[in-house]
């Protein structure tokens, strides 16, 4: 494809590209005053703006509660950034090493790989556009972010906070259709990192491959909830709910399916409903429960009940006022229980991101344990327990992205801990130091002893002095 064939944001994103490159290599590694002026410029857009933030995700979405947005969209993101600032100055100093030689001297230095392009979703914009630009200016970066085209008025707020704080050799914003972030993923960034489904993943790495571009990828997957028979149930049902119907569960980290013991889904199902009637009196005209993001998603996520029902499943919906749903125009959706639907249900083959929250049964924990063994790796694995014993059993014998014990999403909010997938939920990690080091080249740089052995250690021709050293150094 020729460049005249390029539209203007396609176009706009190859300039945007060059102008940092370009403004990478004439600046140099940028210091640890500048990269904390720009982290308070970050901060300083959050706060200023965190009523442009509510509004528009809630005209983006029909109805996003205004707690929820300032919670996952504002105050994490703040956090994020004052910590990468609080911080960024250690993770700067270079590490050192032992040498064979002792006036040798051997170190490794964290340099900043570029410009770093950001491929951010819809579920959470704000947060997950700003939350990894910390660490991203903390290693030195400049960044060029592509937001979600289902969330317009977001995306277009999102690029006019970051072209009023940073020069567009800084970090700049471009939006645009799929087929902007289509050519997005083809351009030779320094690093990309995208959050979304693993199925556009897949697309996102294949054309970043023709680069080799290095990627963070963030991801999801059916992220299980083992709820052991030492647990208390109804404060684990209150607290799978919590998260359940946070956004409406369009989360990556959502529980996406529940294992219990056998006998214990009357007891859950009832906490379950108590917990969402304490939450949601009502649901139909409630401002703290968010829509689902389009009319797409919303029948997507009626399909998976249809189809679930069609094949045997009980359908337990958690309708606390008994409202009606079947007219309304701002697509919400009770959170609705999906008892022992078959593994050839679409919604046990599909990341739901909605609330609606299969539940199985186990008899025993490694019955749970091979269960989750049997599907991709998940982002997040819940544990709900008081049995230290099985706990270590469940953390040693399943892989997931991370962990909470005993809550649910708590771990992502622990901002000194790495954030990120395994297997088909990702790869990298961000967050914290983690951030730092996602975004950085870790130079290796070693300084050569003024010792003749080591001048002449490798040079031929080989004597009876090297062939005594490697004999004893070739040992057990």
């Amino acid at each position: 494809m020729s460049t005249a064939a390029f539209t203007a944001p396609q176009r706009e994103l190859e300039r945007l590209l060059s102008v940092q490159k370009a403004a990478h290599l004439a600046t140099g590694p940028l210091s640890a005053e500048t990269r904390i002026a720009w982290l308070d410029r970050l901060i300083g857009l959050m706060v200023d703006h965190q009523d442009d933030i509510v509004a528009a995700l809630n005209e983006d979405f029909g109805n996003r509660s205004a707690v929820a947005t300032l919670l996952a969209d504002v105050f994490a993101v703040v956090g994020s950034l004052k910590y990468a600032r609080e911080n960024l100055r250690g993770w700067m100093q270079p590490e050192g090493f032992e040498t064979q030689f002792p006036d040798a001297a051997a170190r490794v230095e964290y340099q900043a790989l570029g410009v770093v392009g950001i491929l951010s979703p819809w579920n959470f914009p704000f947060n997950l556009i700003f939350a990894p630009l910390a660490g991203v200016v903390a290693a030195g970066n400049r960044a060029i972010i592509k937001p979600s085209e289902f969330t317009p008025a977001s995306s277009e707020l999102t690029r006019r906070m970051i072209a009023a704080a940073f020069d567009e050799s800084e970090i700049a914003v471009v939006t645009g259709d799929a087929a902007v972030a289509a050519h997005f993923a083809t351009l030779p960034f320094d690093h990309i990192l995208f959050t979304g489904s693993t199925s556009v993943a897949k697309h996102v790495a294949r054309a970043a491959a023709e680069n080799l571009v290095p990627l963070t990828l963030e991801l999801g997957g059916k992220s299980p909830v083992i709820v052991s028979g030492t647990a208390p149930v109804a404060d684990a049902a209150a607290r799978v709910m919590t998260v359940k119907t946070l956004n409406a569960g369009q989360i990556c980290l959502a529980p996406d399916y529940v294992l219990l013991p056998e006998g214990k889904v009357p007891e859950f199902t009832a906490a379950a409903g108590a917990a969402v009637a304490a939450m949601f009196p009502t649901l139909k005209d409630n401002p703290d429960y968010t829509s689902i993001i389009n009319q797409r998603h919303y029948d997507r996520l009626r399909a998976y009940l249809d189809d679930a029902r069609a094949k045997g499943a009980a359908i337990v919906e958690l309708n606390p006022a008994g409202e009606d749903f079947s007219q309304q125009e701002a697509r919400r959706l009770p959170p609705t229980l999906v008892i022992d639907a078959p593994d050839d249900a679409r919604i046990m083959q599909d990341e739901i991101f909605g609330p609606l929250l299969p539940i199985r049964t186990y008899r025993a924990i490694d019955e749970a344990i091979a269960y989750v063994n049997a599907r991709p790796r998940p982002l997040a694995l819940y544990y709900f327990g008081q049995d230290e014993a099985e706990e270590r059993r469940v953390l040693d014998r399943t892989t997931s992205g991370g962990v909470t014990v005993n809550d649910a999403m708590s771990h992502a909010f622990a901002e000194n801990l790495p954030f990120g997938g395994v297997g088909g939920s990702g790869t990298g990690a961000y967050h914290g130091k983690a951030g730092f080091l996602a975004f950085s080249h870790a130079k290796a740089v070693y300084r050569q002893s003024k010792a003749v052995e080591a001048e002449y250690f490798l040079r031929p021709p080989y004597g009876d002095a090297i062939r005594q050293f490697l004999a004893g150094a070739i040992a057990r």
